[in-house]
């Protein structure tokens, strides 16, 4: 039976749904927004959400049709009406409540919002793991796994077939032949492994803004791909002149002044995919950040493997390029036209701001691969 907190409970996570719903795009292109962030759950602003009531005036004050004026007169206290007041008068701005949002729920609705496809895994990556699944009940097992209502119900059943129960003073007391306990089968789960490897330029042309907006849209590529797979594997690499492997700590607050060199970038990423991350145990997926900045004579180089070291290992190799006041913004233009055309996992796309944070994630995540 459902009882009425039931009812008020789930009507009232229908409504921070649709309160966060209706704020999505606000909390992809404005990441400090979120608050707490665990590992299943974050922590979202929303309006508050006022419960109706009733407000009552000041004892002694009268009220409607009691004390002077006549008819026509305006109800109320009679403060505030001309308009004049301190500190901002008696309006005020609108209130948050921070709620708990399991990070697969977010992630449903980034997928709803944005119509992301479903990930379908490729290759042998799929491999099959004994998981207990508790679907059944004995009459054996150990007390840590009685099954309570279960329990009751056939002590219940005893007394009244037995003529023992008493309605006035029901006392029902369960007997070893009552006990029930949890009981369970081992079934094989498909467990698909994925690797994210984000690519990030730290070198001086790359300000704080541009690590934001880095920042801001890796965590919500983050969320769907978990959504997606029963693991997840993030790995880092930033560089300038000279690439390396850091923690996700280093990857957002690392920031160097040298010179710009792709190709050492792409170096690592091979590397770690050849000797770390097998294509044929991993979904892989390779984000790169730049600024567009690249010394000419690497591109050769970096294209190389690009082409034959990474993309045809990868489901999908993303490219953003953030908008930079020192950056040339030239590379996006030059992936694009050495490889369009001729590998379909791959895709690119400027973020100018923290606005277009919300259309590069359903470019980077749209086709489901």
């Amino acid at each position: 039976m459902s009882l009425p907190i039931d009812r008020d409970v789930r009507r009232f996570k229908q409504i921070v749904k649709g309160k966060v719903r209706e704020n999505l795009k606000r909390y992809v292109a404005h990441g400090e927004m979120l608050g707490r962030k665990g590992k299943n759950v974050v922590s979202i602003p929303v309006p508050s959400l006022n419960t109706p009531r009733f407000r009552f005036g000041d004892n002694g004050n009268g009220g409607v049709g009691q004390g002077q004026g006549d008819e026509g007169d305006a109800v109320g206290k009679g403060k505030g009406q001309s308009g004049e007041g301190g500190a901002g008068g008696d309006a005020g701005a609108e209130h948050y409540t921070e709620v708990d949002v399991p990070l697969d729920e977010l992630a449903a609705l980034l997928g709803e919002e944005l119509e992301l496809p479903h990930i379908e895994p490729r290759g042998k990556a799929t491999i099959e793991a004994q998981k207990a699944k508790y679907n059944s009940v004995r009459s054996t097992g150990p007390e840590s796994l009685r099954h309570n209502k279960r329990t009751y119900l056939r002590a219940l059943q005893r007394e009244i077939s037995t003529g023992g129960y008493t309605p006035d003073r029901p006392a029902i007391i369960p007997v070893k032949g009552d006990k029930r306990y949890r009981s369970w089968t081992t079934v094989d789960e498909p467990l698909v492994n994925a690797a994210a490897i984000y690519i990030m330029d730290v070198s001086g042309s790359m300000t704080d803004a541009q690590k934001s907006l880095v920042r801001n849209a890796a965590f919500w590529i983050d969320t769907w791909l978990r959504s997606q797979y029963t693991g997840l594997e993030r790995r880092y690499i930033i560089h300038d002149a000279v690439a390396k492997e850091v923690d996700e700590h280093a990857f957002y607050h690392t920031r160097e002044s040298g010179g710009t060199r792709v190709s050492s970038a792409y170096r690592v990423c091979a590397e770690l995919i050849a000797q770390q991350l097998p294509p044929a145990e991993w979904n892989l997926y390779v984000f790169q950040f730049s600024d567009g900045d690249n010394w000419g004579e690497d591109n050769h180089q970096a294209f190389e493997l690009l082409g034959e070291r990474i993309l045809p290992h990868v489901n999908q190799f993303a490219y953003g390029q953030v908008e930079s006041p020192y950056g040339s913004g030239e590379l996006l233009g030059q992936i694009e036209a050495k490889f369009g055309s001729q590998h379909e996992n791959l895709v690119c796309c400027e973020i100018e701001d923290r606005e277009a944070i919300y259309a590069a994630i359903k470019t980077f995540l749209g086709k489901g691969r």
